[in-house]
């Protein structure tokens, strides 16, 4: 039995809406794998072969290392985790103010460490936490991120890449929200406004950890003056 175009179209992969894509650089991002798997699709479509679409499936995902340890779960399995390596040391008191770069899901390293400064009432050390995002709609934890910036030692600061105006925002966000993509000069201004001198945190993609690297040296901060995860 022949297979009907609109067999095909139910088949055919649906792009992600753009809420689907966290801005971090993530490699692949949800729009690589849709390409990806359109293109398989239209080369099945074209030999009219259905098995290609499950093939290049399970060669994407199967021949993974995690995958491989899921697979051999079994129900009433215990499993342990550890991680993620490569934390900030922190102690109370260690530095005047942390500034924190955090990309998309990069801010998910920043939260510990400021709820861990922000439940210590002896701990007076001074957060900027810059969160970028595309849009306002991707900001993660709202609301956890306004409760923690009304502590007296934390500010909170965004930049979204894909927003084209501050008044579609919410009143309170308008202030300490900037537009576009976060640059040497925003970032030398953000250093120059802290209130003491600042630690640097980066957490993002490796394409944003290498950006805010390269912005921090061309400014004149040295090595031991930034920490990226």
């Amino acid at each position: 039995m022949s297979e009907s175009e609109d067999d095909w179209l139910s088949l055919m992969p649906t792009e992600p809406l753009p809420s689907q894509c966290c801005g971090s650089g993530c490699k692949p991002c949800v729009y690589d794998v849709y390409q990806k798997e359109l293109a398989q699709w239209e080369e099945a479509k074209a030999k009219k072969d259905r098995s290609l679409l499950t093939k290049q499936k399970e060669e994407c995902y199967e021949a993974g290392l995690m995958s491989q340890y899921v697979k051999s779960w079994i129900e009433g399995d215990t499993v342990f985790w550890r991680g993620p390596f490569g934390g900030f040391p922190y102690s109370p008191n260690q530095y005047g103010e942390l500034l924190m770069l955090a990309s998309g899901t990069g801010i998910a390293p920043m939260l510990p460490i400021l709820q861990y400064i922000t439940e210590n009432e002896d701990d007076e050390t001074f957060i900027t936490l810059v969160g970028c995002f595309q849009t306002f709609e991707n900001i993660y934890l709202k609301p956890l991120l306004q409760d923690q910036s009304r502590y007296w030692n934390v500010r909170t600061r965004y930049v979204l890449s894909q927003e084209s105006s501050l008044e579609k925002l919410p009143w309170s966000y308008q202030e300490n929200t900037h537009t576009g993509r976060i640059t040497e000069n925003l970032i030398k201004k953000m250093i120059n406004s802290c209130r003491r001198k600042p630690f640097v945190l980066i957490c993002g993609s490796v394409a944003f950890n290498e950006d805010m690297t390269r912005c921090l040296k061309a400014i004149g901060l040295k090595e031991d003056s930034y920490f990226v995860f």
